[in-house]
This record gives C-alpha cells, structure tokens and sequence, in this order.
C-alpha cells in the first residue's frame, strides 16, 4: 500500500472512529473536549486517537470525549484558559510562552492554572516549494509567494521567530498568504503561491498531497538560522525530516523542531486527567497506530520531553505509578 492509500485508509478509519466518539452517550457521567487543530492536521488526528482511546473504555472510565477542530496552538489556549477545553494539544514552545506570559501572552498576563499533560511528535518547521521555484534554502523565500498560515497557529507565530532572527518581517514576502492548511498543498500546485511554510509532525498529508498533485522540493532551513534559533530559545532543537516520506523527496531536509504536547488546567480534576493519560498509555501499540506521525512514540520522552508546565496532578500520578518520572 502506498503512503497516500494508507492516509485514505486511515482517514476512513478515523471518519468512522470520530462518529463514534464524538457522540456523547446518554448515560456519560463527564464530558471533555480537546483544542487540536484544522481537520486535515496531525493535531486533528492526534486528538481523535486520544478520544478512540477514551471511548474504548467509556462504559468504566465515565467520560465522553469530543475532539474539536481550532486554529491551532495559540488559539488552543485562549479556549483553554477559559474553561471553554478541557484539554489542548500545543507545541511545547507555546506551552512556555503561555505558563510565562511572556510575548504575545503578556496582556494576559502568567497562564498559571496551566498544566502539561502529557507529548507527542516531534514537530519539525517546515517549508514546502515547488521544485520550478528555485528555492533550495529558507533564505530563497525573500521576495516569494508564500502561505504563512492561520494568525492564530503556532507555526505562523513560529515563522515570525525565523523572520526576527533574519531581520526579517512579512513584508519581505511579495505575498504573505494566510490559507487555511487544507487550503495550501492546492494553491502551492496551483501556482498561486511558491512556498508554503508549517510547523507539523510526518508524515503530513498536506505535504503528500502537494508531493502527489506536482514536484515539490522540502527546503532546508539555513545552518546560522537554526543555531540562532536553539540558543535563543532552548525549547526548540536541530531536527532532520527524513527522506523517503514523499514523492521527490530522497533525502534527510536538515530544519528545527518542537513537539506537540498535550496540555489542560488546574480546573480539570485529577482523576479525569489520570483516566486519560492511563487509557492512551495503557494500550499505546493502538494509539500509535491510529496515524503515521504517532508511530515512535516512546512513553519515556512522552512523559518528560517539551513539558515546560507544571505536570498536572493526574498525569503526574501516573507517571510515578509507571516508572516513568
């Protein structure tokens, strides 16, 4: 089977699997919903497998899970802090920044009820062009067309990192486009745009998309942007994405990288929390399998790798109990 009948594969799966848990039983003493990201992302995926995982033993766990689609990391956390989620998934850096209340986050002030849960993949920054382009390296990108993302996405907040490390702003883009994920692998094939720039977890379905639809290239990210990048902000570090992953793309794209966490607050009780982080970890082999970017999770690193908040009480508890803290 091929990478892209395998993702449709999957997706018929996770379509039946979403009606299913998304539906909440009558008879559900609690019900919980995680913050992910747009439907066709990792983050999207990643939550309804945490939400099959709930469901597969919602008749003694007591809780109806429901995964929601949002903008992504940074607009997760405005839900979050609200009580609106009980749960979010993230990218470590943004968990930082938020518990701080540093950057964008300093009208509101310390996110101080936040809490990590538990991580997930690593999440390289990434940037596809068009192999007509010419553009081989991140600095290529001055003077394109590229799709920055959502304003409220971890990888357009991301992206303007990079762009401070260069001296750089959007303007230097001829166009700065704000699609939606689903929206950029069409555009890029297109024509529309000559770049299109993410922060994601691989295998990617906007990258295999754009990788089946026309000859795409995965840009290396300059050697002094990275190390500017990981002294500047020890949360992130060197990543390569491997070869192999799509169509025309051979060989290792060396880049930067988060990983995704999963996070929720104080307001969530212990014992909620503690049900969720036992049911995924308890049967991780099927957790993993529910998407490609979830298959080298490893309970070690997901239990202490990008968790920049205080653990929460449950997840805490677990860990103890697992050995894994």
């Amino acid at each position: 089977m091929t990478f892209p009948q395998a993702l449709a594969s999957a997706a018929v799966s996770l379509t039946v699997g979403l009606s299913f848990v998304t539906a909440p039983a009558a008879a559900a003493e609690r019900y919980m919903t995680i913050g992910t990201g747009g439907a066709p992302g990792v983050y999207y995926a990643a939550g309804a497998a945490i939400c099959r995982s709930v469901d597969a033993q919602r008749a003694d766990l007591g809780i109806a899970c429901h995964v929601g689609s949002s903008g992504g990391s940074i607009y997760n956390l405005g839900p979050l802090r609200r009580g609106e989620t009980e749960f979010a998934i993230v990218q470590s850096d943004w968990q930082r920044v938020a518990y701080q209340g540093a950057g964008r986050f300093a009208a509101e002030g310390p996110f101080e009820d936040l809490r990590a849960v538990f991580s997930l993949h690593t999440e390289p920054f990434t940037v596809v062009a068009r192999t007509d382009s010419a553009i081989t390296r991140f600095t290529d990108l001055k003077g394109r067309r590229v799709n920055i993302g959502n304003p409220g996405s971890g990888q357009r907040a991301t992206l303007e990192r990079v762009l401070d490390a260069l001296g750089w702003t959007t303007a230097d883009f001829s166009l700065a486009a704000e699609m939606k994920s689903s929206e950029q692998s069409r555009s890029l094939c297109r024509g529309d745009i000559d770049a299109m720039v993410f922060v994601a977890g691989h295998p990617n379905d906007s990258v295999a998309d754009a990788a089946e639809s026309c000859d795409v290239v995965l840009v290396e990210v300059d050697a002094p942007i990275i190390d500017r990048i990981v002294a500047d902000h020890p949360v992130y570090r060197p990543v390569t994405i491997p070869g192999g992953l799509y169509r025309g793309t051979p060989g290792e794209t060396r880049t930067f990288g988060v990983r995704a966490t999963v996070v929720s607050t104080t307001r969530v009780p212990a014992d909620m929390v503690y049900a969720v982080v036992k049911t995924v970890f308890g049967d991780l082999a099927a957790f993993k399998a529910r998407h490609p970017a979830l298959a080298k999770l490893q309970p070690k690193a997901m239990a202490t790798e990008g968790l920049s908040a205080p653990l929460h009480e449950g997840a805490e508890r677990f860990f103890l109990e697992a050995n894994l803290q």
